[in-house]
This record gives C-alpha cells, sequence and structure tokens, in this order.
C-alpha cells in the first residue's frame, strides 16, 4: 500500500490537476467550444447520414438524368411508380448505415391529370409528343410527389446536398480510422525508442528516418496499389504513413521525462519498463499526443481527398468529396462552378477546423502558463 501511495502522490496528482486546469480552460475558450460543437453537429450530421439525406438510396446514387445540372433549390414533381419486383425495407439501423434501396421509380414530370381508368403525364424537358405518357391505373401502384433539390444536382442527376453529406461520413472516417492506427504505431515505437535509447533508438530512428524521406503521397499510393483501391484499403494505406510525426514527437517527449523524479521512483520500486512508459509516462504526454492528432486529422482528410481526385481512393458509387470535385472540375469555367465549389468549401471548412482546434489545444495544454 505504502509504494501504492508513494507512487501515485509522484505522478498522477499532478498529471490529473493539470488535466483539469486545461479542460476549464478550453472550457472559457470560447473559439475551442464553438469548433468543438461545430465538428460535433457535423460528426451527428454524418452518422445520421441516409435518415436525414434528401436521397437515402444507398450511396445517394439516384440517377435520373431527366433532371441533371439542375439549379439549387429546383422543384421537381415526380410520378412515383413502384417497383414490381419487392424491395427490402431495411430496419432503423441498416437504413442509417447503408440506405434504403429505391422502392419507386421515379418519373419526372411537368404536370399531370387523371381520367377514369388512368393517368396522363407530361413529362419533364421532352417534346411534343414524345412528351405526353398514359398509365393505366388498374397496373401501377404510384404516387406523386414534389422533391426540392437544395445544392441541385450534378451531370447524373443525382442529389449535390445527399452526396456532400455521405461524403462527410468519409472523410471524417478516413480522418479517425487513420489517426487511430498512426496513434497505435507512432506511440509505441516512439516511447520505446525515446525510453530505451541506445541501439533500439538507432534502429527505430532509421526506419523512421527511411519513411520520413519518402513523399507521403507517393507512399500512400504506392500501398494503395498493395492493398488494392477500396473504402477501408485507403484509411490503412493513409495510417500506415502518418505514424512517423506522432512518432518523432512522443520520442522527444519520452526522452525528457525519462530523467524525471517519479520515473527514478518507479525503478527504483521495481516496476517494469513497459509499465511505466505506458501508465505513468504517456499520460503526462497525452496533451502533446492530442494536438498532434488534430493537426494529423486534417491531413488525413486532404490525403484521401487528394487521392480520391486522382482516382485511386475510394471508389464510385461511393461519394467523396474528392471524388465530387474530380467529376465536376470541369464546370468551373462555365455555369456550374458550384458543383466543384462545395465540396473544396467543404474540406477546406473541416480541415481549418481541425487545425484550429489543435492550436486551441496547444494553447490550453501549454504548462507554462
Amino acid at each position: 500500500m505504502f509504494k501504492g501511495l508513494f507512487f501515485q502522490g509522484k505522478t498522477n496528482y499532478k498529471s490529473q490537476s493539470l488535466s483539469a486546469i486545461a479542460w476549464r480552460k478550453f472550457y472559457k475558450n470560447k473559439q475551442g467550444m464553438f469548433l468543438l460543437c461545430f465538428l460535433c453537429v457535423v460528426a451527428v450530421i454524418s452518422i445520421l447520414g441516409y435518415l436525414i439525406t434528401p436521397d437515402s438510396t444507398p450511396y445517394a446514387n439516384e440517377q435520373v438524368l431527366e433532371i441533371r445540372l439542375m439549379k439549387p433549390m429546383s422543384k421537381v414533381s415526380f410520378l412515383e411508380i413502384k417497383k414490381d419486383n419487392p424491395v427490402e425495407k431495411r430496419n432503423f439501423l441498416k437504413k442509417m448505415l447503408y440506405g434504403q434501396p429505391a422502392m419507386y421509380t421515379p418519373i419526372p414530370m411537368s404536370s399531370y391529370r387523371l381520367t377514369n381508368d388512368s393517368i396522363v403525364v407530361e413529362l419533364l424537358n421532352e417534346s411534343p409528343p414524345y412528351n405526353m405518357v398514359q398509365y393505366n391505373l388498374a397496373d401501377i401502384s404510384y404516387r406523386i410527389n414534389t422533391r426540392t433539390y437544395y445544392l441541385g444536382t450534378d451531370r447524373y442527376g443525382r442529389d449535390v446536398l445527399s452526396q456532400l453529406i455521405i461524403g462527410a461520413r468519409v472523410s471524417l472516417s478516413v480522418g479517425f480510422v487513420s489517426v487511430f492506427i498512426a496513434l497505435i504505431i507512432g506511440v509505441f515505437l516512439g516511447a520505446i525508442a525515446g525510453y530505451y535509447r541506445g541501439v533500439i533508438d538507432d534502429i527505430i530512428m532509421w526506419f523512421i528516418n527511411v519513411v520520413w524521406s519518402i513523399p507521403t503521397l507517393l507512399l500512400v499510393i504506392a500501398i494503395s496499389f498493395v492493398l488494392g483501391t477500396g473504402f477501408w484499403q485507403i484509411f490503412i494505406a493513409i495510417g500506415l504513413t502518418m505514424w512517423v510525426d506522432i512518432a518523432r514527437v512522443v520520442r522527444g517527449q519520452v526522452i525528457s521525462l525519462r530523467e524525471k523524479e517519479f520515473v527514478e521512483a518507479s525503478k527504483a520500486l521495481g516496476f517494469r519498463s513497459l509499465t511505466i512508459i505506458f501508465k505513468h509516462i504517456i499520460p503526462n504526454i497525452t496533451g502533446t499526443i492530442i494536438v498532434v492528432a488534430a493537426a494529423n486529422f486534417a491531413s488525413a482528410i486532404l490525403t484521401e481527398a487528394s487521392l480520391s481526385f486522382l482516382g485511386i481512393g475510394v471508389q464510385a458509387p461511393m461519394p467523396s468529396w474528392g471524388t465530387m470535385i474530380k467529376e465536376n472540375y470541369g464546370y468551373i469555367i462555365l455555369d456550374y462552378a458550384y458543383l466543384a465549389i462545395i465540396p473544396g468549401f467543404a474540406i477546406m471548412i473541416l480541415v481549418l477546423c481541425f487545425m484550429l482546434l489543435g492550436n486551441v489545444l496547444r494553447d490550453v495544454m501549454d504548462v507554462k502558463e
């Protein structure tokens, strides 16, 4: 019991008080709270996904070519005819994660009229006499619906707002997964190198310098070719290239702490090296790791967008902000420049928020203040 009280008094009390002070400073920081609330809202929207998107089909990929390249806030009336083949109605969780396959075939129309046993529809954007279609009411199950395209439609007639919301899910997912992988590798190697020093430090630093010398984008592309292109593959590829920054920072912090009194006391009390590293040294550099992770989060989003723009990231039909820019950058000099500007602006805002949040965290966790 004496050993536990002595060791806890030397380590945990100080780190807990510093953490409490940092959180109180962060709570009083208006910029930090605003950024955190904004990112939480984006995260909630991306998690809800298909539950709140106007187009709830998988990948928000319902294509209606008759309404392609419609301006924002456009309203279109549809005659929706129920499909002959039965479509599974998914439960709440499945719909939120994967979307709901369309149960109706949408037919855009300008007007319609009902007769005794049929419905006559005037098709949208069709020339006479091919703009009039008649359906027997006994043969179809239908409904009339009006949709509002708040951000317009792309060249395939897909809803841009729905694509943007599902694309946010991809960007946040790549940030979380990639940073998680980078933290596991970077913290482990950096802590081992900084604590043991000697030959182990030389070998790990040589490996870090080799990875550091390769341009990040080229390394991600190489790993992507090995793992293949896809949703999870690109997350792993980015995570395997982002750990170097974390490892170098953690190594430097561990080197500065390994000679402190509480580490010497831990050695004298007989604690194992790994216990000292991961139970007592790492908690004292959590603030630094969080700041670096916030910066890496922004870098991961940019890297994923770059790879998707090049065509080796997230593959169609899954929407991604980088893919949206790739598909629509040719319209920048036309009247539809917003199709590329909107996802580009979304990337800029999200990256800026994480960078500013990292600066706020650095300030509130500065022990010198």
